[in-house]
């Protein structure tokens, strides 16, 4: 029985992990913070949206999810499509948007 618990526990672990996910798409096009503010906004409104960073230096977008929520990476890229801007590459990372920020930061 203690086992099992073991696995159960680990497994929940797992899957609150996944809930922490975040999505990051690279997108080609961006050039001016009217851009970023565009992108922001029209994500932002999505329902399972908590947080949206654009970083116009590396053309990249992260969007965070809201607890309990899913991120739908085809809508997200429909969305930066339909705003004019090209998709070119769509991952989940294990950062939040403040996370990431600050690790972009870092970089600098």
């Amino acid at each position: 029985m203690k086992q099992f618990n073991v696995i159960i526990a680990i497994a929940l672990m797992g899957l609150s992990q996944m809930a922490l996910a975040s999505v990051k798409v690279t997108v080609n096009g961006m050039v001016c913070s009217f851009c970023a503010q565009g992108i922001e906004k029209s994500i932002s409104k999505m329902d399972e949206t908590k947080a949206v960073f654009v970083d116009l230096k590396n053309k990249v977008v992260v969007v965070e999810a809201k607890e309990g929520k899913t991120l739908n990476e085809k809508l997200i890229s429909e969305e930066i499509k339909d705003s004019g801007y090209d998709v070119v590459k769509i991952e989940t990372i294990s950062q939040t948007v403040a996370q990431f920020r600050a690790q972009q930061k870092d970089k600098k």
